[in-house]
């Protein structure tokens, strides 16, 4: 019986970055990335370093050599967040980053929309995304279909979409929001009535900041739906002198028991004016990671959840696409521009608002 010693794609990968590119960890190797390193020692394991080095080296360098630019949202890992992005930032603060880039390529290190949100903002661009595979579930629970049904329920209505959703949805829509401008977005449109789709708990905790009538759908984040208000009370009881501060996407009742909510932006921003000597942030783990670098003297303690999603992406697949110029991301074009016009009128709203 012949054995057929097959690789994985994994290990192909692995194999053929290894032929292409030198990926020893060498002391010129160390000496060159010894400022990201000391940005993250305390969030990754001295002996795991050796095998980040060599990848964070040569995407900086093939990223130069492409003309290509990185967004990373602030999910990402620390390696990649501190090591090789050029760009990081929350949903909004990507989407208007993405309007000006001057780089050819952008390789998108987050979930599929967020790559889909680069392309309508810059369809002449080429968008990679490391794997495709990164969803989202907001993005899932929501079809152009239901949009459309539910304009026919409501007539006249207008449709306010989180920009965690596909191209196709945002075309249905008629402006985007993200966790930092919902409340601006909502107050701002005309009407007494809108429909906020389709995170059901950033709708009902941006309701609670207006007056108008918030119609909800029933999508969440599969990161922040799992936290409660128990989980806070276990939190106070385990930190009693810590600062909690949570993600609108977690339940109301969490809101509530927390001392301070916000999109991710606007928790960064708490922690770095604020400086409370120890803080819990409820919302995605590699959050907290990649703002210990950048608040010195707050002590970071766990209370989060892992996204499967962001954690699709890391250093070995972002150099694979940088190599390959692979996975590229594509809107049809009879979506590209009703979705492009959702997005950028979000983006020109908080423009005025600043």
């Amino acid at each position: 019986m012949q054995l057929i010693n097959a690789l994985t794609p994994l290990e192909e990968a692995r194999a053929i970055l290894a032929e292409s590119f030198d990926l020893k960890f060498t002391k010129a190797v160390e000496r060159v990335t010894s400022r990201v390193y000391d940005r993250v020692k305390d969030r990754i394991p001295e002996i795991e370093w050796p095998f980040y080095a060599p990848l964070i080296l040569q995407i900086n360098r093939l990223k130069k050599e492409k003309d290509a630019v990185i967004l990373a949202h602030n999910y990402q890992s620390p390696q990649i967040y501190h090591g090789v992005a050029d760009i990081v930032g929350d949903s909004l603060q990507l989407a208007i980053e993405a309007t000006k880039v001057k780089q050819s390529i952008i390789v998108q290190c987050g979930v599929h929309f967020m790559a889909e949100t680069s392309k309508l903002l810059n369809p002449k661009k080429t968008v990679l995304i490391p794997d495709s595979r990164a969803g989202c579930s907001l993005a899932s629970s929501i079809t152009p279909e239901d949009v459309i049904a539910m304009r026919a329920q409501y007539p006249g209505v207008p449709v306010i979409t989180y920009v965690n959703t596909s191209a196709a949805v945002k075309a249905v829509t008629d402006v985007c929001c993200t966790s930092s401008n919902a409340a601006d977005i909502v107050n701002g449109v005309a009407g007494d009535t809108v429909i906020m789709i389709p995170d059901q708990y950033l709708a009902r905790n941006t309701a609670k900041k207006t007056q108008k009538k918030v119609i909800t759908w029933a999508g969440s984040c599969e990161v922040h739906e799992t936290f409660t208000a128990a989980d806070i009370a276990e939190l106070r009881h385990a930190y009693p002198t810590a600062k909690i501060i949570a993600h609108p996407e977690c339940p109301p009742e969490v809101i509530d028991a927390v001392d301070f909510a916000g999109s991710t932006a606007a928790m960064i921003d708490y922690v770095k004016t604020q400086k409370p000597p120890r803080v819990v942030m409820v919302t995605e783990c590699s959050m907290s990671d990649n703002v210990a670098s950048e608040a010195t003297g707050v002590d970071f303690l766990r209370g989060c959840n892992i996204c499967p999603h962001m954690k699709r992406i890391n250093l070995e697949n972002v150099l694979w696409s940088l190599h390959t110029m692979t996975e590229e991301v594509t809107v049809a074009d009879e979506l590209l521009e009703p979705a492009r016009a959702a997005v950028q009128r979000m983006i020109d709203f908080s423009k005025k608002r600043d």
